[in-house]
Formats: C-alpha cells, structure tokens, sequence
C-alpha cells in the first residue's frame, strides 16, 4: 500500500523525548501515573481469605450448611481472583521483549476472564445443590453459621480496607475494593440467615439464602464475563465514548476525514488507539501531535496513541481507508 511520509506519535506514561527523522515523528508523553505497588496487599488478602475458605468448608461440612458452602465457593473464586490480579500485576509489569512487543499487560485481560468463568462454574454446582436441598431439607446448625460468616465480615472488611486507598487511581485495586465490600454485606446476610433458623428452626432458609447468594454472584460475574469477552476481542473498553473521539478528531484544524480508528484495552487498565487522520497539504502536522496526544489522555484516559497523516492524494489509495476493512 502506497503512503506518503507519514507522522506517528507513540504515547506512553514513563519517559517524554522526541525523535524526528525523514518526516517520522515519534514521541513519549510525559505522563507518569503509575500505580503504587499493591503487593503488600495482595498478599495479606489472599492468605486472610485463603485462611478463611478452608475454615468456612469445613464448618459448612460438619455443619451442614449450604449457605456456608455456597459462601466458601464465593469466597474461593475471591482468593483465585486476588491470586489472578496479583499474578497479572506483576506480569504487566515485564517489559516488552522482541516477541512480546506490548509486554505481558493482557494477561490482567486473561485472569479476569478465567475468574469469570470458574466461578460461574462453581456456582452452578452450589445452586444444584440447593435445588436438592430444597426437596430433602438437611440439618444446617443456625449457631454455626452465624459465627463462622460473622468471621467471613471481619475478613472481607479488613481486605477492603487494603485496598481502599487505591480505589480511585487504579481500575484492578478499585475492582477488589468493591469485590472485598459486597462480600462483608453477603457475610451479613448468611449471619442473617443464621439467626434465623436458630429463631424459626425453619431449615430450608438455608438452601433458599444459597441460591441468593448465588444470584448475587452470578449478578457480578456476569458483568465481569462480559467485560473480560469484550476486552478480549478487543472491544472499546466500557467507559471510553467512540463518537465522542471521532467528534474530537474531526474537530482538529486542517482535518478533512479520519479512517481506520481502532481503540482497544492493552489491559484492564491501558488503552490504545490508532487513526488515520487526513489532513490539508501544507498543514503542521508535526505541532498537532503533541497536542492530540495529549488531549487523549487527558479527555479520554487513551494513554498509547498512534497517529498517521495522509493527504486527501494519498487517502484515496489508502486499503485501509473503508470501514470494512481491517
């Protein structure tokens, strides 16, 4: 495919020179928001909920208590996601080799969709579970269950509150704050349950809080599911506006159209566009880079933009001019 000289600008958040060469532009914004080293953290949780599943199963077991199991396998899909998360974090962190030119960042993409899928798998297995409990009620130890879920609050509370300081600079640490929180409130409702069924000695509240909990994470892991599918087949991320760039783009002075924009998640939390944008002869095109960059990532969070000019000559023997093509 036939293309004048084109203008390329790369942006990334760890180091800012530019390069000219034969009317190549390449650049590295200076932006630095990397996120503080949640290790720490990871590793806490983990153990504490790891500690917790194990004690929660075998009391659900000597208990007979569905709700503890179902809460168990909840709560081992937690320690499998922080476990994925801490594993992800650490390999986004590798640096790009010659085979691996992004680095690992994907592999964040992988473990959420893992995630996703074991715990959907668990949980139907707790819910055919329940559904047979129903017809043969068991003999659940109301006292039991409200002790080992009061445990289960302390537990998820305290792994929160890890992670609540980078709630709101981190999408991965956000994500297990909100996880670790809607789990101290479910520990509360088997509590409830608990209570309960030492006041009524009705036994089937057992097994119907079990496929509550149950709805409860399948309403999660859904949404989950989709968003790691999405990303997977690089979709646009949830939270970038499409129409909202192409309207940004086509607004730049000196640009006439704009072909072949593709935006995409490197990982959960990085996201990368490209376009063509065709712009009027004579334009500087090397002062509008810095700028359109820029304003990337600081109206849409896009933090690696690659950007190629054509004129209106070359445009029309781009291939990847229709929309069509990719």
């Amino acid at each position: 495919m036939h293309r004048e000289p084109s203008s390329t600008h790369h942006h990334d958040h760890d180091h800012d020179h530019d390069h000219d060469h034969g009317g190549h532009h390449h650049g590295i914004g200076g932006h630095s928001h990397a996120p503080a080293n949640y290790g720490r953290a990871f590793a806490i949780g983990l153990a504490l909920n790891l500690a917790y599943v194990v004690t929660e199963a075998f009391y659900g077991v000597a208990g007979h208590s569905l709700a503890l199991l179902a809460d168990a396998g909840h709560n081992l899909g937690d320690v499998l996601g922080l476990a994925g998360g801490w594993t992800a974090t650490l390999l986004s962190r590798r640096l790009p080799s010659g085979r691996y030119t992004y680095g690992l960042r994907r592999s964040s993409i992988l473990a959420a969709l893992a995630n996703a899928v074991l715990l959907l798998v668990v949980t139907g297995g707790i819910v055919w579970e329940a559904l047979r409990r129903l017809a043969e009620p068991g003999h659940p130890g109301g006292l039991i269950i409200m002790v080992v879920a009061a445990i289960g609050i302390v537990i998820n509370g305290a792994t929160a509150l890890l992670f609540m300081s980078g709630r709101k600079g981190d999408l991965n640490v956000r994500g297990a704050f909100f996880h670790m929180a809607s789990d101290a409130l479910v520990a509360a409702g088997t509590v409830a349950a608990g209570a309960l069924i030492v006041w009524t000695g009705r036994e089937w509240i057992d097994p119907v809080v079990s496929l509550v909990i149950s709805a409860v994470i399948v309403a999660g892991t859904w949404s989950l599911l989709r968003d790691a599918v999405n990303l997977s087949l690089d979709a646009i991320p949830t939270g970038i506006d499409r129409f909202a760039v192409e309207a940004y783009l086509r607004a730049l002075p000196g640009v006439e159209a704009i072909h072949d924009l593709h935006i995409w998640g490197l990982s959960t939390t990085d996201v990368a566009l490209t376009v063509h944008l065709v712009h009027a002869k004579g334009g500087d095109t090397q002062m509008l880079l810095p700028r359109i960059t820029e304003d990337m990532w600081e109206r849409f969070a896009i933090g690696h933009s690659t950007i190629q000019f054509e004129t209106a000559e070359t445009a029309e023997t781009c291939e990847l001019r229709p929309d069509h093509v990719i």
